[in-house]
Protein backbone atom coordinates (compact mmCIF):
# COMPACT_ATOMS: atom_id res chain seq x y z
CA UNK A 1 0.00 0.00 0.00
CA UNK A 2 2.29 2.52 1.28
CA UNK A 3 5.09 1.60 -2.05
CA UNK A 4 1.52 2.79 -4.66
CA UNK A 5 0.84 5.89 -2.89
CA UNK A 6 5.20 6.32 -3.14
CA UNK A 7 4.16 5.54 -6.75
CA UNK A 8 1.31 7.19 -7.17
CA UNK A 9 3.07 10.63 -5.54
CA UNK A 10 6.27 9.93 -7.72
CA UNK A 11 3.56 10.53 -10.88
CA UNK A 12 2.05 13.39 -9.83
CA UNK A 13 5.67 15.16 -9.29
CA UNK A 14 6.38 13.89 -12.89
CA UNK A 15 3.67 15.49 -14.05
CA UNK A 16 3.93 18.75 -12.33
CA UNK A 17 7.65 18.42 -13.72
CA UNK A 18 6.67 17.75 -17.42
CA UNK A 19 4.35 19.94 -17.49
CA UNK A 20 5.35 23.71 -19.82
CA UNK A 21 5.59 26.83 -17.47
CA UNK A 22 6.12 26.62 -13.87
CA UNK A 23 8.48 28.99 -13.46
CA UNK A 24 8.54 28.74 -9.77
CA UNK A 25 9.38 25.38 -9.97
CA UNK A 26 12.97 24.85 -10.48
CA UNK A 27 13.09 21.29 -11.85
CA UNK A 28 10.15 21.97 -14.24
CA UNK A 29 11.55 25.34 -14.93
CA UNK A 30 15.22 23.06 -15.98
CA UNK A 31 13.70 20.55 -17.82
CA UNK A 32 11.49 23.58 -20.25
CA UNK A 33 15.18 24.82 -20.79
CA UNK A 34 16.08 21.02 -21.49
CA UNK A 35 13.31 20.07 -23.90
CA UNK A 36 13.53 23.58 -25.96
CA UNK A 37 17.58 23.03 -26.51
CA UNK A 38 17.04 19.52 -27.29
CA UNK A 39 14.03 20.28 -30.06
CA UNK A 40 16.08 23.56 -31.29
CA UNK A 41 19.35 20.69 -31.49
CA UNK A 42 17.54 18.64 -33.29
CA UNK A 43 15.96 20.99 -35.84
CA UNK A 44 19.61 22.11 -36.60
CA UNK A 45 20.70 18.31 -36.99
CA UNK A 46 18.28 17.83 -39.40
CA UNK A 47 18.90 20.75 -41.18
CA UNK A 48 22.85 19.92 -41.51
CA UNK A 49 22.32 16.49 -42.29
CA UNK A 50 21.13 17.77 -45.80
CA UNK A 51 24.60 19.26 -46.81
CA UNK A 52 27.01 17.12 -48.41
CA UNK A 53 29.66 19.18 -47.08
CA UNK A 54 29.22 17.67 -43.32
CA UNK A 55 29.16 14.53 -44.63
CA UNK A 56 32.63 13.88 -42.41
CA UNK A 57 30.68 15.09 -39.62
CA UNK A 58 27.72 12.70 -40.42
CA UNK A 59 28.87 9.82 -37.18
CA UNK A 60 28.88 12.73 -34.63
CA UNK A 61 25.33 14.34 -36.34
CA UNK A 62 23.92 10.90 -35.97
CA UNK A 63 25.10 10.41 -32.53
CA UNK A 64 23.72 13.53 -31.51
CA UNK A 65 20.15 12.70 -33.18
CA UNK A 66 20.09 9.43 -31.09
CA UNK A 67 20.78 11.64 -27.93
CA UNK A 68 17.40 13.89 -28.70
CA UNK A 69 15.01 10.97 -30.38
CA UNK A 70 16.37 9.24 -26.47
CA UNK A 71 15.18 12.05 -24.81
CA UNK A 72 12.26 12.55 -27.17
CA UNK A 73 11.25 9.53 -26.43
CA UNK A 74 11.43 9.57 -22.58
CA UNK A 75 9.22 12.44 -22.63
CA UNK A 76 6.92 10.96 -24.68
CA UNK A 77 6.74 7.57 -22.32
CA UNK A 78 6.21 9.57 -19.39
CA UNK A 79 3.41 12.20 -20.72
CA UNK A 80 2.01 8.97 -21.48
CA UNK A 81 2.43 7.61 -17.80
CA UNK A 82 0.92 10.75 -16.65
CA UNK A 83 -1.68 11.07 -19.08
CA UNK A 84 -4.42 10.75 -16.04
CA UNK A 85 -3.28 14.08 -14.57
CA UNK A 86 -3.78 15.97 -18.07
CA UNK A 87 -6.90 14.55 -18.68
CA UNK A 88 -8.62 14.12 -14.45
CA UNK A 89 -12.43 13.80 -15.76
CA UNK A 90 -10.96 10.66 -17.72
CA UNK A 91 -10.27 6.85 -16.64
CA UNK A 92 -6.47 6.00 -16.77
CA UNK A 93 -7.10 3.97 -19.70
CA UNK A 94 -9.23 6.54 -21.52
CA UNK A 95 -7.07 9.64 -20.23
CA UNK A 96 -3.99 7.86 -22.08
CA UNK A 97 -6.31 7.28 -25.70
CA UNK A 98 -6.82 10.79 -25.20
CA UNK A 99 -3.04 12.10 -25.14
CA UNK A 100 -2.40 9.80 -28.01
CA UNK A 101 -4.62 11.10 -30.64
CA UNK A 102 -4.19 14.75 -29.52
CA UNK A 103 -2.79 17.04 -31.51
CA UNK A 104 0.80 16.96 -29.32
CA UNK A 105 -0.04 13.24 -28.38
CA UNK A 106 0.49 12.43 -32.35
CA UNK A 107 2.98 15.49 -32.97
CA UNK A 108 5.35 13.89 -30.31
CA UNK A 109 4.81 10.41 -31.32
CA UNK A 110 5.71 11.77 -35.51
CA UNK A 111 8.88 12.98 -33.87
CA UNK A 112 10.37 9.59 -32.58
CA UNK A 113 8.78 7.06 -35.13
CA UNK A 114 11.33 8.06 -38.03
CA UNK A 115 14.12 7.08 -37.05
CA UNK A 116 12.62 4.07 -35.70
CA UNK A 117 10.81 2.67 -38.60
CA UNK A 118 13.82 2.44 -41.48
CA UNK A 119 15.35 -0.52 -38.72
CA UNK A 120 12.07 -2.51 -38.95
CA UNK A 121 11.13 -1.68 -42.72
CA UNK A 122 14.47 -0.65 -44.58
CA UNK A 123 12.90 -0.18 -48.06
CA UNK A 124 10.83 3.16 -46.31
CA UNK A 125 13.40 4.86 -45.20
CA UNK A 126 13.39 7.63 -47.38
CA UNK A 127 10.09 7.58 -47.03
CA UNK A 128 9.96 7.81 -43.46
CA UNK A 129 12.67 10.50 -43.46
CA UNK A 130 10.51 13.12 -44.83
CA UNK A 131 8.27 13.01 -41.95
CA UNK A 132 11.01 14.36 -39.41
CA UNK A 133 9.63 17.72 -40.95
CA UNK A 134 7.32 17.46 -37.97
CA UNK A 135 9.67 17.82 -35.78
CA UNK A 136 9.30 21.49 -36.21
CA UNK A 137 5.65 21.34 -34.68
CA UNK A 138 7.12 20.33 -31.48
CA UNK A 139 7.81 24.37 -31.23
CA UNK A 140 4.30 24.76 -31.19
CA UNK A 141 4.49 23.22 -27.54
CA UNK A 142 6.89 25.73 -26.47
CA UNK A 143 4.75 28.60 -28.20
CA UNK A 144 1.16 27.22 -26.88
CA UNK A 145 1.63 28.87 -23.20
CA UNK A 146 2.10 32.52 -24.53
CA UNK A 147 -0.70 34.65 -25.01
CA UNK A 148 0.47 36.05 -27.68
CA UNK A 149 -0.05 32.50 -29.56
CA UNK A 150 -3.61 32.46 -28.41
CA UNK A 151 -4.61 35.63 -29.75
CA UNK A 152 -3.30 34.32 -33.40
CA UNK A 153 -5.16 30.57 -33.25
CA UNK A 154 -8.51 32.80 -31.08
CA UNK A 155 -8.50 35.11 -34.47
CA UNK A 156 -7.88 32.51 -37.10
CA UNK A 157 -10.44 30.31 -35.13
CA UNK A 158 -13.16 33.19 -34.73
CA UNK A 159 -12.63 34.23 -38.83
CA UNK A 160 -12.51 30.69 -40.15
CA UNK A 161 -16.21 30.54 -41.82
CA UNK A 162 -14.61 34.32 -43.67
CA UNK A 163 -11.52 32.35 -44.40
CA UNK A 164 -13.16 29.78 -45.88
CA UNK A 165 -15.63 30.92 -47.83
CA UNK A 166 -12.71 33.25 -49.28
CA UNK A 167 -10.37 30.11 -50.29
CA UNK A 168 -13.85 28.71 -51.70
CA UNK A 169 -13.71 32.11 -54.26
CA UNK A 170 -10.28 31.55 -54.90
CA UNK A 171 -11.00 27.71 -56.41
CA UNK A 172 -13.97 28.30 -58.19
CA UNK A 173 -11.68 31.22 -59.84
CA UNK A 174 -8.95 28.92 -60.46
CA UNK A 175 -11.14 26.02 -62.22
CA UNK A 176 -12.89 28.78 -64.29
CA UNK A 177 -9.98 30.13 -65.16
CA UNK A 178 -8.25 27.10 -66.23
CA UNK A 179 -11.14 26.06 -68.38
CA UNK A 180 -11.54 29.70 -70.28
CA UNK A 181 -7.89 29.53 -71.08
CA UNK A 182 -8.52 25.73 -71.75
CA UNK A 183 -10.70 26.86 -74.46
CA UNK A 184 -8.46 29.67 -76.04
CA UNK A 185 -5.23 28.25 -76.03
CA UNK A 186 -5.36 24.52 -76.48
CA UNK A 187 -5.61 25.47 -80.68
CA UNK A 188 -2.48 27.32 -80.21
CA UNK A 189 -0.06 25.46 -77.95
CA UNK A 190 -1.98 21.49 -77.32
CA UNK A 191 1.26 20.72 -75.37
CA UNK A 192 0.78 22.89 -72.90
CA UNK A 193 -2.92 22.98 -72.81
CA UNK A 194 -4.22 19.38 -73.53
CA UNK A 195 -6.90 19.40 -71.49
CA UNK A 196 -9.06 21.29 -68.78
CA UNK A 197 -6.78 20.27 -65.88
CA UNK A 198 -3.30 21.27 -67.87
CA UNK A 199 -4.28 24.80 -66.81
CA UNK A 200 -4.64 24.79 -63.01
CA UNK A 201 -0.73 25.42 -63.24
CA UNK A 202 -0.45 28.47 -65.03
CA UNK A 203 -4.17 29.72 -62.92
CA UNK A 204 -2.43 28.71 -59.69
CA UNK A 205 0.57 31.01 -60.58
CA UNK A 206 -1.63 33.73 -62.15
CA UNK A 207 -4.25 33.88 -59.42
CA UNK A 208 -1.81 34.02 -56.44
CA UNK A 209 0.88 36.33 -58.77
CA UNK A 210 3.62 34.56 -58.64
CA UNK A 211 4.20 34.40 -62.34
CA UNK A 212 6.17 31.58 -63.00
CA UNK A 213 6.51 31.89 -66.58
CA UNK A 214 6.61 28.73 -67.82
CA UNK A 215 3.43 28.34 -68.54
CA UNK A 216 2.07 31.33 -70.90
CA UNK A 217 -0.88 32.17 -73.28
CA UNK A 218 -0.24 33.29 -76.75
CA UNK A 219 -3.16 34.25 -78.68
CA UNK A 220 -4.45 37.67 -78.35
CA UNK A 221 -7.91 35.82 -76.33
CA UNK A 222 -5.81 34.30 -74.11
CA UNK A 223 -3.61 37.28 -73.16
CA UNK A 224 -6.57 39.23 -72.37
CA UNK A 225 -8.13 36.24 -70.64
CA UNK A 226 -4.17 36.42 -68.44
CA UNK A 227 -4.91 40.27 -67.81
CA UNK A 228 -8.38 39.76 -66.01
CA UNK A 229 -6.92 37.09 -63.86
CA UNK A 230 -4.12 38.47 -62.81
CA UNK A 231 -5.70 41.64 -61.54
CA UNK A 232 -8.69 39.06 -59.99
CA UNK A 233 -5.51 37.50 -58.15
CA UNK A 234 -4.72 40.18 -56.74
CA UNK A 235 -8.11 41.10 -54.92
CA UNK A 236 -8.94 37.14 -54.32
CA UNK A 237 -5.49 37.40 -52.53
CA UNK A 238 -6.15 40.52 -50.60
CA UNK A 239 -9.42 38.75 -49.17
CA UNK A 240 -7.73 36.86 -46.48
CA UNK A 241 -5.48 39.55 -45.26
CA UNK A 242 -7.90 41.70 -44.96
CA UNK A 243 -10.04 38.96 -42.96
CA UNK A 244 -7.72 38.38 -40.57
CA UNK A 245 -6.26 41.77 -39.99
CA UNK A 246 -9.71 42.29 -39.23
CA UNK A 247 -9.95 39.65 -36.86
CA UNK A 248 -7.05 41.25 -35.17
CA UNK A 249 -8.63 44.74 -34.70
CA UNK A 250 -11.76 44.00 -33.28
CA UNK A 251 -9.84 41.89 -31.20
CA UNK A 252 -7.52 44.11 -29.30
CA UNK A 253 -10.77 46.43 -29.72
CA UNK A 254 -12.63 44.38 -27.42
CA UNK A 255 -9.91 44.36 -25.05
CA UNK A 256 -9.39 48.25 -24.86
CA UNK A 257 -13.24 49.12 -24.32
CA UNK A 258 -12.79 46.55 -21.60
CA UNK A 259 -14.76 43.43 -20.66
CA UNK A 260 -15.97 44.57 -16.92
CA UNK A 261 -18.96 47.21 -16.20
CA UNK A 262 -18.75 47.58 -12.79
CA UNK A 263 -16.46 50.09 -10.88
CA UNK A 264 -16.54 48.15 -7.65
CA UNK A 265 -15.69 44.69 -8.44
CA UNK A 266 -14.46 42.54 -5.87
CA UNK A 267 -11.35 39.97 -6.56
CA UNK A 268 -10.54 36.78 -4.78
CA UNK A 269 -7.72 34.03 -6.08
CA UNK A 270 -8.25 30.26 -6.68
CA UNK A 271 -5.27 28.54 -7.06
CA UNK A 272 -5.85 25.14 -9.44
CA UNK A 273 -3.98 22.29 -7.42
CA UNK A 274 -3.46 18.86 -9.33
CA UNK A 275 -7.11 17.33 -8.06
CA UNK A 276 -8.55 20.42 -8.64
CA UNK A 277 -11.95 19.70 -11.03
CA UNK A 278 -11.13 23.09 -13.12
CA UNK A 279 -8.37 20.92 -14.69
CA UNK A 280 -8.81 20.33 -18.26
CA UNK A 281 -11.73 22.41 -18.44
CA UNK A 282 -12.16 25.49 -20.70
CA UNK A 283 -13.28 28.21 -19.23
CA UNK A 284 -17.12 28.28 -20.44
CA UNK A 285 -17.71 25.00 -18.66
CA UNK A 286 -15.85 26.01 -15.39
CA UNK A 287 -19.63 26.08 -12.48
CA UNK A 288 -19.02 29.67 -10.66
CA UNK A 289 -21.50 30.75 -8.24
CA UNK A 290 -24.22 33.38 -9.30
CA UNK A 291 -22.15 36.80 -9.50
CA UNK A 292 -18.41 35.22 -9.99
CA UNK A 293 -16.81 35.52 -12.85
CA UNK A 294 -13.00 35.00 -14.12
CA UNK A 295 -11.51 37.85 -14.36
CA UNK A 296 -7.95 37.03 -15.19
CA UNK A 297 -5.72 33.69 -15.34
CA UNK A 298 -2.54 33.87 -13.87
CA UNK A 299 -0.03 30.75 -15.37
CA UNK A 300 3.51 31.01 -13.74
CA UNK A 301 4.90 34.99 -14.96
CA UNK A 302 2.19 35.52 -17.85
CA UNK A 303 -1.34 37.39 -17.36
CA UNK A 304 -3.98 35.64 -19.62
CA UNK A 305 -7.30 36.99 -21.14
CA UNK A 306 -9.69 35.00 -19.69
CA UNK A 307 -11.75 33.73 -23.41
CA UNK A 308 -14.04 31.58 -23.14
CA UNK A 309 -11.85 28.63 -25.02
CA UNK A 310 -8.67 28.57 -22.43
CA UNK A 311 -8.56 25.48 -20.77
CA UNK A 312 -7.36 25.43 -17.10
CA UNK A 313 -4.63 23.81 -16.34
CA UNK A 314 -2.85 22.33 -12.75
CA UNK A 315 -0.85 25.42 -11.52
CA UNK A 316 -3.02 28.00 -12.60
CA UNK A 317 -4.44 30.93 -10.62
CA UNK A 318 -8.17 32.26 -11.31
CA UNK A 319 -8.31 35.63 -10.29
CA UNK A 320 -12.52 35.79 -9.74
CA UNK A 321 -14.20 38.86 -9.42
CA UNK A 322 -17.57 39.47 -7.90
CA UNK A 323 -20.49 42.03 -9.10
CA UNK A 324 -22.46 40.89 -5.64
CA UNK A 325 -22.62 43.32 -2.94
CA UNK A 326 -20.79 41.28 -0.38
CA UNK A 327 -17.42 41.63 -0.13
CA UNK A 328 -14.92 38.99 -1.12
CA UNK A 329 -11.89 39.55 1.21
CA UNK A 330 -9.23 40.28 -0.55
CA UNK A 331 -4.84 42.10 -0.60
CA UNK A 332 -5.61 44.72 -2.90
CA UNK A 333 -4.13 48.00 -3.91
CA UNK A 334 -4.95 50.95 -6.13
CA UNK A 335 -2.45 52.91 -7.52
CA UNK A 336 -3.64 56.07 -9.24
CA UNK A 337 -0.88 57.41 -11.20
CA UNK A 338 -0.48 61.29 -11.30
CA UNK A 339 1.85 63.62 -13.32
CA UNK A 340 5.30 62.52 -12.95
CA UNK A 341 4.54 59.54 -11.32
CA UNK A 342 7.34 56.94 -12.38
CA UNK A 343 5.15 54.20 -13.88
CA UNK A 344 4.17 56.69 -16.43
CA UNK A 345 4.96 55.19 -19.94
CA UNK A 346 6.05 51.73 -18.39
CA UNK A 347 5.10 48.43 -19.81
CA UNK A 348 3.05 46.08 -17.25
CA UNK A 349 6.04 43.31 -17.66
CA UNK A 350 8.06 45.54 -16.49
CA UNK A 351 7.06 47.33 -13.23
CA UNK A 352 9.15 47.01 -10.12
CA UNK A 353 6.60 44.99 -8.53
CA UNK A 354 7.29 41.84 -5.86
CA UNK A 355 7.05 38.34 -8.19
CA UNK A 356 3.85 37.74 -5.29
CA UNK A 357 1.62 40.91 -7.19
CA UNK A 358 0.11 40.88 -9.79
CA UNK A 359 -1.50 44.18 -11.92
CA UNK A 360 -5.27 42.60 -12.65
CA UNK A 361 -7.15 45.58 -13.93
CA UNK A 362 -6.14 49.23 -15.06
CA UNK A 363 -8.95 51.80 -14.50
CA UNK A 364 -8.89 54.45 -17.33
CA UNK A 365 -11.34 56.85 -17.12
CA UNK A 366 -14.60 55.28 -16.97
CA UNK A 367 -13.54 51.88 -18.87
CA UNK A 368 -11.67 49.28 -17.07
CA UNK A 369 -8.87 47.11 -19.30
CA UNK A 370 -7.47 43.68 -19.01
CA UNK A 371 -3.89 44.07 -18.91
CA UNK A 372 -1.36 42.89 -21.28
CA UNK A 373 2.33 42.35 -20.40
CA UNK A 374 2.85 45.03 -22.97
CA UNK A 375 0.57 47.25 -22.26
CA UNK A 376 1.80 50.75 -21.29
CA UNK A 377 0.61 52.89 -17.97
CA UNK A 378 -0.74 56.32 -18.77
CA UNK A 379 -1.18 59.29 -16.58
CA UNK A 380 -4.60 59.56 -15.06
CA UNK A 381 -4.63 55.62 -14.24
CA UNK A 382 -5.66 53.63 -11.82
CA UNK A 383 -3.52 50.17 -11.73
CA UNK A 384 -5.31 47.76 -9.09
CA UNK A 385 -2.69 45.33 -7.88
CA UNK A 386 -3.48 42.02 -6.01
CA UNK A 387 -0.75 40.99 -3.18
CA UNK A 388 -0.82 36.90 -2.94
Amino acid sequence: MTALINLDKAKKRTFEIIQIGNQTDVPSLAFDILIVFVILLNIVITFCQTFAGLARYETLLQTAELITIVIFTVEYILRLWTAQYLYPEAEKGVAKLKFLFSFYGIVDLLTILPYFLPFVFPSGAVAFRMFRVVRILRLFRINAKYDAFHVITSVLKEKRGQLAYSIFLVLVLMMASSLCMYGLEHEAQPEHFSNAFSGIWWSVSTLLTVGYGDIYPITVGGQAMAIVIAFLGVGMVAIPTGIISAGFVEYYTRIKDGTVTSLDADFVTLEITLEHPFIGLALEQVALPQGLYVATVLRDEEVLIPRRELKVQAGDVLVLGSMCHVRIEASLEEVAIEREHPWIGIRIRDLDISRRSHVIMLKRGNRNIQPQGDSRIREGDVVLIYHR
